[in-house]
């Protein structure tokens, strides 16, 4: 670990930026994803920086595609932000999917330092306060989106069980369903690629995940917060209109980039 500051009582970033990003070419022919610029700032520093206002120092990437551009930003943002960032390859990022990526990331941690980790995806832009109210909950728990309109592309979940909190989240919820195909009436909201695992939820998240992996490596590391739920208590903690995009298109890129310069001003 770069600075080698993984101890006791910290929060991890895990940034997930091993894709290839093909719907984005030609932007991503050279660099990935979370190496694109918006306003002479990365995708991965604004990231990073979102995560040090709310007090988290300490980061894991999991790279693949490109990965030694990852290692060369790593090293400079290290250094200029006084930060500690530890880099680990897939290397089947080209034939695996996220479940895999996250493995790599939470199977380290667990083994190495059981820490409370906020779990990213590598090509979102978000609102600094999604990032800092999801890391100031006490429980494992997922950013839902319940203002944004759904459509097939949307990364639904559905709920059950729920109990309202009085700080803007939503508590005891078991998931019925999450993926793109449900139904959009019956969904709750969309999941938005952010969430966070206390570290006494380490163990059995990481059990899930090699299920899945051991039944299709190309499966999404969400899908193990549905079998979670029913077996402990997750908490989900809602956009109530905060705005954020992840960036799988060009259409999603022009909205990243009015969103940066929204944020901005």
């Amino acid at each position: 670990m770069g600075k080698n500051r993984i101890d006791d009582d910290i929060m991890i970033g895990v940034i997930l930026s091993a894709g290839m990003g093909t719907r984005l070419m030609p932007l991503t022919k050279d660099i990935p994803k979370p190496l694109l610029v918006i306003n002479e700032k990365t995708i991965l520093e604004r990231m990073i920086e979102n995560c040090m206002n709310a007090g988290i120092n300490d980061f894991i990437l999991v790279v693949g595609y490109n990965r030694q551009k990852v290692y060369d930003t790593a090293s400079e943002l290290e250094e200029r932000l006084d930060i500690s960032i530890k880099i680990i390859d897939n290397e089947e990022y080209d034939v695996t999917n996220t479940s895999v990526s996250t493995y790599l990331a939470s199977s380290y941690i667990e083994k190495e330092s059981p820490d409370d980790f906020i779990l990213i995806n590598g090509d979102n832009v978000v609102d600094s306060r999604i990032i800092t109210r999801i890391a100031s909950t006490d429980k494992t728990s997922l950013v839902v989106d319940n203002f944004k309109k759904l459509n097939e592309e949307s990364f639904k979940v559905m709920l059950q069980n729920l109990k309202v909190n009085d700080d803007e989240t939503i508590a005891n919820g078991t998931i019925s369903e999450i993926g793109k195909d449900i139904d959009i009436p019956s969904s709750f909201g969309e999941f938005i690629g952010i969430s966070k695992v206390i570290k006494k939820d380490i163990a059995r998240f990481n059990e899930l995940l090699t299920e899945f992996i051991d039944d299709n490596k190309q499966n999404y590391y969400d899908f193990v917060y549905k079998p979670l739920s029913n077996e402990i208590a997750i908490d989900y903690v809602l956009t109530n209109g905060l705005k954020w995009t992840e960036i799988d298109d060009h259409t999603d890129w022009k909205l990243a980039n009015q969103l940066v310069e929204e944020f901005e001003n």
